[in-house]
């Protein structure tokens, strides 16, 4: 385990791979491109008004002569925690009021990974959540429903639906599931649904409210299930739908052969494990669990400091391996 500081150019994340030699790990590199970087969405690249940490501007109303103007500078006057100045950006909007943010910084560093690499947002969002977010860039890949979805261009493959579909066979239908979250919701929820018809979860009022889940993980795991705790959330997912197996997929289709990966929460264990290298936000359920790996680095600092330093890691990945041509490794 190591933490992310500042990161110069040229350095490595811990348990990186070399690909001087044209080799990574056991697998010689081909052409194409080299890195895909596979990107949980909240807490880790996006965060609410309470995870983001920073201050969030105040924009004038709509129709204000100065809304554009004042809201620009009303971003740029907003100060971060060490002091520094730090512009924060709306992402999303859900029915009409602003939702996620995360720091322009941090937006710059992203579309900076995406020029020289493969970038797959990767969320347990539904279709319609992952649709709302814009991260200013327009990923050729992105992953939704914890991998139930696979979207190419903004679209979901229909091959790739019915391979989940055939892989979710031997799991209790989201039905069962469904009516086993809602016994278990009774008297202190303030949701519970099915998300996709893939997978079932509970929003609680308050995280203080969710009972001990031992009893229902104990029935979950009977029908080929898992349960997940991620704040007011309990996530009730079919063992077989992964963020990790659609990403294998991604890697299938576009040749890369290092895998990056960033995120948070329980879910995506999986992906940071299959990655040659990976970073955690020093926030959020696995922040809570104290869980890492040696190949795992943990940011500095919590919220929308975080996201940009994970970036700036992967950044630093990518031009320490450089990039694969078809014929030699040349600098990212």
């Amino acid at each position: 385990m190591s933490t992310v500081e500042p990161v110069a150019a040229g350095s490595r994340l811990p348990g990186s791979v070399t690909v001087g030699s044209a080799t990574v790990g056991s697998a010689t590199v081909g052409a194409g491109p080299l890195h895909l970087a596979a990107l949980d969405l909240d807490k880790t690249l996006i965060f609410s008004a309470r995870s983001l940490l920073l201050p969030i501007p105040v924009a004038p109303a709509e129709g204000s002569s100065a809304a554009v103007s004042s809201a620009e500078d009303s971003l740029a006057s907003a100060a971060g925690a060490a002091g520094a100045a730090v512009v924060v950006r709306e992402v999303e909007r859900y029915n009409g009021a602003p939702q996620s943010y995360a720091t322009a910084r941090e937006l710059e560093l992203l579309a900076e990974l995406d020029r020289v690499a493969v970038v797959v947002p990767v969320t347990t969002r539904t279709l319609a959540q992952y649709r709302r977010v814009d991260l200013g860039i327009r990923p050729r890949y992105a992953i939704a429903a914890n991998g139930g979805h696979l979207l190419v261009d903004g679209e979901p493959d229909p091959a790739w639906a019915a391979t989940v579909a055939a892989d979710l066979t031997g799991c209790a239908p989201p039905a069962t599931m469904l009516g086993l979250a809602e016994r278990f919701a009774a008297g202190w929820a303030r949701t519970v649904r099915a998300a996709d018809d893939l997978f079932v979860y509970v929003v609680a009022h308050d995280r203080l409210d969710i009972p001990d889940l031992a009893a229902l993980t104990v029935q979950v795991e009977a029908g080929g299930w898992s349960v997940s705790q991620q704040g007011r959330k309990v996530y009730l997912v079919p063992t077989a739908l992964t963020k990790q197996r659609a990403v294998d997929e991604v890697r299938r289709r576009t040749g890369t052969r290092v895998q990056l990966a960033a995120g948070d929460s329980v879910l995506d264990i999986p992906m940071l494990l299959a990655a040659d290298a990976a970073v955690r936000p020093a926030h959020g359920e696995l922040h809570e669990l104290a869980w890492t790996a040696p190949h795992v680095t943990i940011t500095a600092d919590a919220g929308g400091r975080a996201g940009e330093q994970l970036l700036s890691a992967l950044l630093a990945q990518v031009r320490a391996d450089g990039r694969w041509d078809g014929g030699a490794v040349v600098p990212a």
